[in-house]
């Protein structure tokens, strides 16, 4: 197969193009040039910004497109105008951010999508899902039939560079004590980025069109650290803080603790992390053990430290989680709080 990749260098493009160099097929990417440019020596590098020069994929065929790297319709639809026939077939990377309601778990893909309040405004970061939606409905305007809409939960594994699942890898390889955030029942699900990687090749593959939730399955909190610690063989304490505690002491769900979204104070987001994927699941989507994952990301966490820093092109997000001081102080005023004497 003649794939084109749009990125490919940093996150899920770069899984990508690992498993379908593995696979035997001809790869090209098409990206900046700026992210992680020795990689892929052997693969044709077709160098452009999706922005603003999009003309070395002008007159170009291929058997199908996997774009992982756009937010914004204006994005997809520049590439489609300027390959238009020449794709066979297109995947792009959504998310299940793109539905308007989180709030009911074991919601399937008929749930109705978000929607933008100002299109034309893409500073705005409440507005992701709905541009993610948006960028959906132009592929399949422009491309009946032929687009495979990804929507894909919380990936995790190599190359993260949110640190959201590797927050608690980390933590749990490197110290002794570690803030779990109560409820230890909140549901998780993560999907490895192999995982998300081998199916996408394998929908293309077959052509398969339609929009498919892309995640693993539903683990609570506790579960899911427990994963990790054996991942990691990990030894480390787990002290379960109370959502009240930590509210109160200005901790940010999502932000400060990856992964938590406590009901009581984020509350529309019971079914964030509870998405039926059964249609996917059904059409071959398989995951790993989440000790797998946590194994792998650690491996990969622990390369970065030896490799000098890679400069920032904007694409790098804020590290996630606690710092280890914060942390060290949450515990022991939890401890007091818990035990004054």
């Amino acid at each position: 197969m003649k794939l084109l990749v749009l990125g490919g260098t940093l996150f899920v493009g770069r899984a990508v193009v690992e498993q379908a160099l593995v696979l035997g097929h001809e790869v090209a990417m098409f990206n900046r040039g700026k992210t992680n440019p020795g990689l892929f020596p052997d693969v044709e590098h077709i160098v452009g910004d999706r922005n603003i020069d999009v003309a070395g994929l002008r007159g170009r065929k291929f058997d199908a497109a996997i774009d992982t790297s756009a937010y914004y319709p204006r994005q997809v639809a520049t590439v489609v105008e300027a390959i238009g026939n020449g794709i066979g077939h297109y995947t792009f990377v959504s998310s299940v951010s793109a539905y308007a309601d989180h709030d009911t778990p074991g919601a399937d893909e008929s749930d109705a999508l978000a929607t933008v309040t100002d299109p034309g405004n893409e500073l705005t970061g409440g507005d992701y899902g709905g541009f993610k939606a948006l960028c959906e409905r132009v592929l399949e305007a422009a491309l009946p039939g032929r687009v495979h809409c990804v929507r894909a939960g919380l990936i995790a594994g190599p190359y993260d560079p949110t640190d959201r699942f590797g927050h608690w890898v980390n933590r749990l390889a490197t110290v002794d004590r570690v803030l779990a955030p109560e409820p230890s029942g909140q549901p998780v699900q993560i999907i490895d980025v192999r995982d998300l990687a081998r199916w996408i090749l394998a929908s293309a593959e077959a052509g398969l069109a339609g929009a498919f939730n892309a995640t693993g399955p539903c683990r609570s909190f506790s579960d899911m650290l427990e994963a990790i610690k054996r991942g990691v063989d990990s030894r480390s304490e787990l002290v379960w803080v109370a959502e009240s505690f930590l509210i109160d002491h200005g901790v940010e769900p999502w932000t400060d603790l990856p992964l938590w979204l406590p009901p009581d104070s984020v509350p529309g987001h019971r079914g964030f992390m509870q998405r039926s994927n059964a249609r996917a699941t059904a059409l071959g989507l398989t995951t790993r053990p989440i000790e797998d994952t946590a194994e792998a990301t650690l491996e990969w966490l622990r390369s970065q430290r030896e490799t000098p820093a890679r400069p920032d092109y904007g694409n790098r997000p804020a590290a996630a989680g606690l710092t280890p001081d914060r942390e060290h102080r949450l515990l022991d005023a939890w401890i007091r709080h818990t035990d004054p004497d």
